[in-house]
């Protein structure tokens, strides 16, 4: 079972078990995050796609840690003018293990007598 979620601006495709890089996330270390924004769910039987989103579905995961990707290297040079800056970023993350994809409870159907 995989669930895409949207998350952070981004859409992400996650499965139960698997750890996932986030933008930078309000959370603690080992606190519980619930991803409720939910756009599609497939299971073994069936896909279900949201309009724009599954309601009921949530995914739930715990934060592993937080870090700082590989540093880019950002050059602007105008030609001609002697003009150069360098500059580096590092983009922050946190990583997520995913613990859960849950679904809404069936509804039990009401017998109606006439």
């Amino acid at each position: 079972m995989y669930a895409i979620i949207e998350a952070c601006g981004k859409q992400y495709k996650v499965l139960k078990g698997e750890t996932v890089f986030f933008e930078k996330l309000d959370a603690e270390e080992g606190k519980k995050v619930t991803f409720d924004k939910v756009i599609l769910v497939s299971d073994d039987k069936e896909v279900k796609v949201g309009n724009p989103y599954i309601k009921g579905v949530k995914v739930e995961g715990k934060v592993v840690s937080h870090g700082k990707g590989k540093k880019i290297v950002v050059f602007k040079m105008k030609a001609k003018k002697n003009e150069r800056t360098k500059q580096g970023h590092r983009q922050p993350y946190t990583k997520v293990e995913i613990t859960a994809i849950k679904l809404p409870a069936a509804k039990k159907e009401e017998k109606v007598e006439g």
